[in-house]
């Protein structure tokens, strides 16, 4: 009767455990959702599962996956996952600050939400403030914040294989790297081009108004130059900011001028495409202050006196034509307000 009684126990606990399921269940909520109310799974062009969002944003799959780091997008917004088949897996999040808000819970939710806050830690120190700042020694001490919020990180998500804890330690390194980098060669173009030295000068420029501008026309105001292309997706983000910028000092002393590197670049490396495309998006986002096309793309000689190698690139030169800043704050950024209120612009 004992062995009896023994084998139905165990044959009951076998029924309630049931077979492993070949399927991940992922379901959660994207609040303030994009217009497309889809979420896309995919990993290269190895999968992709498009799940249907409800009118509040909530959605609740199943995915036949082999077990790895997923790619999601919902919009214009992209984040990662880990699935497994035989998860329940889920993730709430907020589109209007899709990475900041994500949060993971059940299966692998440790793994998840490691891998969202080390991303996350890097936009909390290393600010566009910080970067403006040129001061080393505060980078110095944001790196060295970011490194121990990671091993905090670390020790507040205990689940994560050593495989994946290798990656991110790779990814913190390099990142660390980065910065680093584009911080001395911030620093080294401050030394090549002293506040104060006479700036480089372009002459005859085309202006999309009609005629040409040079330098040396704007004399007696301050000069701000955004070096831009149409094909410059980071550019492009820096109009909103711009424009507000031009209205904002609308009638004060101070130009705006927009010099595009157009030159053919995105558009099959025809020079005559990329003019039409210059001459195209000034109209269609209806763009303001002076907007100029340099003479010969990245291989002007403004452009290369200045040492320009990436865009976009701001500069900001005083009414006598010497330089306030070879690399000056970003319109996104409220350092410029504070570098305008400082020369009372």
């Amino acid at each position: 009767m004992k062995r009896l009684l023994s084998l139905s126990i165990a044959i009951s606990l076998f029924a309630c455990k049931g077979e492993p399921k070949d399927y991940v269940t992922l379901s959660g909520k994207i609040n303030n959702p994009d217009e497309s109310k889809t979420l896309k799974i995919f990993k290269g062009r190895d999968y992709e599962k498009i799940i249907p969002l409800n009118d509040d944003g909530s959605f609740n799959d199943t995915l036949k996956v082999v077990a790895g780091d997923y790619n999601l997008q919902h919009g214009k917004e992209y984040g990662q996952i880990y699935l497994e088949n035989d998860n329940e897996s889920a993730f709430e999040t907020d589109y209007n600050a899709f990475m900041d808000s994500m949060v993971f819970k059940g299966d692998a939710s440790d793994l998840n939400n490691f891998s969202v806050q080390s991303f996350i830690i890097s936009k909390t120190y290393f600010t566009e403030e910080l970067v403006a700042s040129n001061d080393m020694s505060q980078v110095d001490d944001a790196i060295a914040a970011y490194k121990s919020a990671y091993e905090d990180l670390k020790i507040k998500y205990t689940d994560v294989d050593s495989m994946h804890v290798s990656m991110m330690d790779m990814n913190i390194d390099k990142t660390v790297q980065q910065i680093t980098k584009y911080m001395e060669s911030k620093m080294a173009r401050i030394k090549a081009f002293p506040k104060g030295s006479a700036s480089p000068a372009f002459e005859d420029y085309e202006n999309f108004a009609g005629g040409t501008t040079s330098l040396s026309d704007l004399k007696g105001k301050y000069v701000y130059i955004d070096l831009w292309a149409t094909w410059c997706a980071p550019c492009i983000k820096e109009i909103p900011s711009l424009k507000a910028l031009e209205k904002e000092y609308e009638g004060k002393n101070i130009e705006f001028v927009s010099i595009s590197v157009d030159e053919g670049r995105g558009y099959n490396n025809d020079p005559a495409e990329a003019y039409k495309g210059w001459k195209k998006m000034i109209n269609d986002k209806e763009l303001g202050g002076i907007q100029l096309i340099a003479d010969n793309g990245f291989r002007s000689q403004f452009i290369q006196d200045y040492k320009v190698t990436g865009i976009p690139r701001f500069l900001l030169i005083d009414p006598d034509g010497n330089i306030v800043s070879a690399d000056a704050p970003r319109p996104s950024n409220s350092a410029l307000i504070s570098l305008f209120n400082e020369l009372n612009i």
